[in-house]
């Protein structure tokens, strides 16, 4: 009858500490792609919102200016002299160039 000795093997520090930190990186790995993958889509999100909010905003400047444009005109100048009572002199009128 044979008897067989199994020998056990021992780990050195050194490969305990490399086993742990392999094992803990095939773990946090897959953990921080999934949590930046996240981020990075809250913040595409964000974006789109703020894109959104840009462009509603052009559109009220531009809403805007067309305003001050009518309300610059030749026209509604006269129109606004004339209610005050006051009167439209060409004569008076000086043209600056640049």
């Amino acid at each position: 009858m044979k008897t067989t000795k199994t020998k056990k093997i021992k780990l050195l520090k050194g490969e305990k500490i490399l086993y742990f930190l392999i094992i803990l990186l095939l773990v946090t790995f897959p953990i921080l792609t999934v949590f930046t993958k996240a981020v990075l889509s809250e913040t595409n999100i964000e974006v789109e919102q703020l894109k959104a909010q840009i462009s509603d905003q052009e559109g009220i400047n531009e809403s805007l200016n067309m305003q001050i444009d009518e309300l610059a005109s030749l026209d509604k100048i006269q129109e606004v002299a004339m209610e005050q009572g006051l009167s439209y002199n060409n004569t008076n009128i000086k043209n600056i160039n640049e």
